[in-house]
């Protein structure tokens, strides 16, 4: 039995755009461009882009980002530690959704 998650198939992700090439162009310049060098080095963007990858739980994202930021310098532990950022953020995200859950118990009360 296969896995539903092949490594392999990040490579071929430049195919997305052999049925729809206009838009996948379109993607793939605005993306590119949203990594060069700006405001923020490639690298951290790299890193950025690891923390968010965990957020959506991208494996293909992960894998290409973990490489990524290894290219780029960045420590095992940088990596961890904004894998932790992230976690916290999307944690805090679930619990602040909770005050909406306090209102709904508040209005049924009455």
């Amino acid at each position: 039995m296969g896995i539903y998650y092949n490594p392999e198939d990040l490579e071929k992700f430049a195919s997305i755009g052999e049925e729809s090439p206009k838009l996948a162009e379109k993607f793939f310049n605005y993306y590119n461009s949203v990594f060069e060098e700006g405001a923020l080095t490639a690298r951290e963007k790299s890193l950025i882009a690891l923390a968010v990858a965990h957020t959506v739980q991208c494996p293909y994202c992960i894998d290409a980002y973990t490489n990524d930021c290894l290219n780029k310098g960045v420590s095992p532990e940088q990596m961890m530690e904004a894998v932790h950022v992230a976690a916290a953020i999307r944690g805090g995200a679930s619990l602040v959704h909770g005050v909406q859950m306090k209102n709904m118990i508040k209005k049924l009360e009455l």
